[in-house]
C-alpha cells in the first residue's frame, strides 16, 4: 500500500500477476453501500462514436470505437484503497463518477473489472506527492500542505509532467484515490472531487481497467491492464468551477483542453466526460458519465508513452 521500491523495483513496473488491492477494513464495507444500483444500458445523453453506430446483436448495448490510451503519468501508486468513496477529507465540488466498461469489439459488459482512479485536488496537488506542491509545476499548494521549497518553485517533474517516469511517492496520504470492480452490466461509480489544475496540464482524472484477475475477501489479485487512460472535462464546466471555492484560491496559470498536450482532441473517445450540473450552480455537485471501449485481451499499463493523436511526440504527462 505504501508504493515503495523493494528489490523487485517499483511496484508499478513488477508483474502485474503479483498485483494485490487491499481493502481498506471497515471503511470498504462502508464503501459498498455508497451508489445505489446502476442503469441499464448506456448513459442517458451519451451520443454513439461515428464509427460503430451499430447495435450489437440481441445486446441491446451500443458499441463504441477503442477508448484512446495515454500515459500513466509519474504519480500513479499502485494497491490503493479499495473503495468508492474516495474523497476523505478533501474540499471541493462533489462529483459522482460513473463509468461503464465494455468490450470495443462485442459491445458486451466487462463485470467484475478492476477500475482505478487517481487525480489531483482543488489546488492541484496529489496525494502522495504533497511536497511536490501543485501537480510538480509549482503555484499555490494548500494551507499547511509541505512544500519543500517557497511557493511558486517548481518541483519535481517540469511543467506538464514533462520527464516520464514514475515518482516515488513522498508520503502516506491517499485520498483521491481508489480502486473498485464493474457490476455485471460493467458499471462502476465513484464519489470524489472536481479536480483542480496545475502547471501545464488540463483538468483531468487517470483512470486504469484490469481484467483476468480474482476478488478475494481483501482485494483484487493477478490479472493485466487493459487500458490506461485520462478523462477530461469541457472549458464550460472548468471556468464554472474556477468560481468556486476552493478553487478560486488556485493561482497557477491553467491550460486550457485545447492546449493540453495529452488530451488526444477527439471527445468521448479520448475520454472527454459527459458532464451534468445546474447552470450557475455548479457548486452543488457534478455527475460525470463515460463509457469505455477497452480491449480486455490487450496490454496497456500506461508506461510506454505511446503518443496519440493530437498530443505532443514530447509529452509524458501526470
Amino acid at each position: 500500500m505504501t508504493g515503495q521500491e523493494t528489490a523487485q523495483g517499483p511496484k508499478h513496473k513488477r508483474d502485474l500477476t503479483r498485483r494485490k488491492v487491499v481493502a481498506a477494513g471497515a471503511g470498504a464495507v462502508v464503501a459498498a453501500g455508497v451508489g445505489g444500483t446502476f442503469a441499464a444500458g448506456a448513459f442517458a445523453g451519451e451520443e454513439p462514436r461515428a464509427a460503430k453506430e451499430t447495435t450489437a446483436a440481441g445486446s441491446g448495448e451500443i458499441c463504441y470505437k477503442l477508448t484512446s490510451e495515454t500515459t500513466e503519468g509519474p504519480y500513479y501508486i499502485d494497491a490503493d484503497k479499495l473503495r468508492r468513496d474516495v474523497t476523505e477529507d478533501q474540499e471541493g465540488i462533489p462529483l459522482t463518477l460513473r463509468l461503464k466498461v465494455i468490450d470495443s469489439e462485442s459491445c458486451k459488459p466487462l463485470a467484475n473489472a478492476a477500475v482505478d482512479i487517481w487525480h489531483c485536488n482543488a489546488l492541484g496537488v496529489y496525494s502522495g506527492y504533497e511536497d511536490m506542491g501543485s501537480g510538480g509545476g509549482g503555484g499555490t499548494p494548500p494551507s499547511g500542505t509541505p512544500t519543500g521549497t517557497p511557493t511558486g518553485t517548481p518541483t519535481g517533474p517540469p511543467p506538464g509532467g514533462g520527464g516520464g517516469g514514475h515518482q516515488e511517492p513522498t508520503d502516506d496520504e491517499r485520498y483521491l484515490r481508489g480502486t473498485w470492480r464493474t457490476d455485471k452490466r460493467g458499471f462502476v461509480e465513484f464519489r470524489t472531487v472536481f479536480p483542480g489544475w496545475y502547471q501545464g496540464r488540463c483538468v483531468h482524472i487517470h483512470t486504469k481497467v484490469h481484467v483476468g484477475g480474482t476478488w478475494t475477501d481483501t482485494g483484487y489479485e493477478g490479472g493485466t491492464t487493459c487500458h490506461t487512460g485520462q478523462l477530461f472535462f469541457d472549458e464550460e464546466s472548468v471556468l464554472a468551477s474556477a468560481e468556486a471555492e476552493p478553487y478560486s484560491t488556485n493561482t497557477t496559470t491553467r491550460t486550457t483542453l485545447d492546449e493540453d498536450t495529452i488530451y488526444p482532441g477527439n471527445g468521448t473517445e479520448g475520454g472527454l466526460l459527459k458532464l451534468k450540473y445546474r447552470k450557475n450552480a455548479i457548486a452543488k455537485g457534478v455527475v460525470a458519465t463515460l463509457t469505455l471501449g477497452v480491449d480486455p485481451e490487450a496490454t496497456h499499463d500506461g508506461t510506454d508513452d505511446a503518443v496519440q493523436p493530437g498530443a505532443s511526440a514530447s509529452a509524458s504527462g501526470s
